[in-house]
């Protein structure tokens, strides 16, 4: 049980894919202007973070490893991964319509969103069993929330901000902003080791 929190806290905090890994960027800058929508963003990943480490997991390792051709791997991932997103798009246009749309074209991106295909692979290369992978993709789902409503918060308030030189304002303040959020989670490194040995 120990492990499963150190897996879930390291991925959210320390290992944030988005902050500490640099995986996931587009979505990351292009959806956190509104909250409202960095947190529909955060939960579509999430989701298909989960999802897709449900489906490639045992296709790894039932079908890739046990045939030798482990070198499909990330064609594989990326195929499941998209058809996995084009489920979520489905879902989302019949049922939730106003996300779909605030979402716009960032919503086909998750399939190109490293992030995802990122936690996938790790989870096989860290050699993850697959409750292990579940909760690691959880938690990185829930570390790439984390930082968007974190900065989508941040750029709201820049939005509002009088006082920024015009020289910075736009793209130089949204990257030295992101540079600084970065900066502010590695205060977090060596705090899960801390709490649980």
């Amino acid at each position: 049980m120990t492990e499963i929190l150190i897996i879930m806290f390291s991925v959210i905090l320390t290992n944030n894919f988005v902050l500490s890994q640099f995986l996931g960027i587009c979505p990351f800058l292009g959806v956190s202007r509104k909250l409202d929508s960095a947190v529909g963003m955060g939960v579509a990943v999430t989701f298909v973070m989960v999802l897709a480490t449900a489906v490639t997991w045992p296709i790894q390792i039932h079908i890739l490893d046990r045939f030798g051709i482990g070198y499909l791997q990330t064609v594989v991932f990326i195929l499941v991964i998209a058809a996995l997103v084009q489920l979520v798009e489905m879902m989302l246009k019949k049922y939730m319509p106003p996300l779909y749309s605030s979402l716009g074209v960032y919503l086909p991106l998750i399939t190109t969103n490293c992030a995802v295909l990122g936690v996938a692979i790790m989870n096989i290369d860290e050699g993850y069993n697959y409750i292990e992978s579940l909760v690691c993709s959880f938690g990185a789902g829930v570390g790439f929330l984390l930082a968007m409503v974190l900065f989508a918060g941040v750029r709201e308030k820049m939005e509002n901000c009088k006082g920024i030189p015009e020289c910075f304002q736009g793209v130089p303040i949204t990257l030295m902003a992101a540079s600084i959020l970065s900066m502010a989670f590695m205060g977090f490194s060596g705090v899960v080791e801390g709490i649980f040995g």
